[in-house]
């Protein structure tokens, strides 16, 4: 008997279809070939430390290379653009500050690109700035330098224009009344030995780019900027207990993906970070370098970039900060 043409075709296109299924190959798990971490800051700082560390962690995990990307220029945006125009694969993360997402926004025009091209995978760590002297400006405390500072102008030196140095030293001024003068310098190490040299009067840096110097006596530290006392300096305290709590600031750690990478990649990422994160050689080199561990992904995380954004673009507007 001969088969109705439909019922014919049908058969064989079910014939076809499993003989393809058995055929195909299955989908390489991620990740199957080597991952980009573009670091937005120059190498050698504690981010790029940060982010080969992590790198040899998820290299050991997933059997895969890591490599590290130093793309700088313009407070981090060129390497955050890159990264948001990649593929959302997974194959392309940034790992960077929160300052690219908080600080940029209210200081360049043009950052190139959205804030909604990138997500956070997790933000890993935060650090203190330290508010320090010169040993020839006279002063032991915060607020004897807010008194003096109130008379007279005191210069400031920062790792540049729109760097969170800057930024500390404007949410001081705005917070006390302290009349500053920023001198912006080409990255940390300048600024910390025009503080040493006594070339200018305070500085407001990254603790750990300073603990050497504090302890050799060639500064005097007044206050750290974030939320807990600096595990390197326990016997600083916060400007919240000097009584400025609005002068905090946190420097947050983070890896960032582009918005379309599969949330199943961006959970794999996170649950992988963690785990290299809690190794005890990494934790030590996490207080060495005064980052306290964090934990926030997801929601959470936009939301803590998001409201520490809305409160920094307050300060910038108000205090007339700029990167020219």
């Amino acid at each position: 008997m001969l088969q109705h043409p439909s019922r014919f075709l049908a058969a064989t296109s079910v014939a076809l279809a499993c003989a393809l299924g058995a055929s195909a190959p299955a989908r390489a798990e991620y990740p199957d070939k080597p991952v980009k971490l573009v670091v937005n800051f120059t190498a050698g700082g504690p981010l790029d430390i940060m982010a080969r560390l992590i790198g040899e962690k998820l290299a050991g995990q997933f059997k895969q290379p890591f490599v590290v990307e130093n793309k700088t220029g313009s407070g981090g945006n060129i390497g955050a653009a890159s990264v948001a125009t990649a593929a959302p694969d997974g194959y392309t993360l940034l790992v960077g500050l929160d300052s690219t997402f908080t600080v940029n926004p209210g200081l360049y025009p043009n950052l190139g690109f959205r804030l909604d091209q990138l997500k956070p995978v997790t933000l890993f760590g935060s650090s203190n700035m330290l508010i320090a002297v010169s040993p020839k400006v006279q002063v032991s405390t915060l607020k004897d330098l807010v008194a003096k500072g109130r008379a007279d102008p005191v210069s400031f030196s920062s790792a540049g224009n729109g760097s969170p140095g800057h930024l500390s030293g404007a949410m001081l001024a705005q917070a006390t009344g302290l009349k500053i003068t920023h001198v912006p310098y080409r990255g940390n190490a300048p600024a910390v030995l025009a503080l040493v040299s006594g070339e200018v009067q305070a500085a407001a840096l990254a603790a750990s780019g300073l603990i050497q110097q504090v302890q050799a006596g060639t500064v005097t530290p007044l206050a750290v900027t974030g939320r807990a006392r600096s595990p390197l300096l326990p016997n600083v305290p916060t400007t919240a207990e000097l009584g400025f709590p609005d002068v905090r600031q946190d420097v947050i750690y983070s890896v960032m993906a582009p918005s379309g990478t599969p949330q199943a990649i961006i959970d794999k990422l996170e649950g992988a970070i963690t785990t290299a994160l809690a190794a005890p050689d990494i934790q030590e080199r996490l207080r060495t370098m005064d980052i306290s561990p964090m934990n926030l992904r997801g929601d959470a995380a936009t939301r803590e970039l998001a409201a520490t954004r809305d409160r920094y673009l307050k300060i910038i507007k108000s205090s007339g900060m700029s990167v020219d």
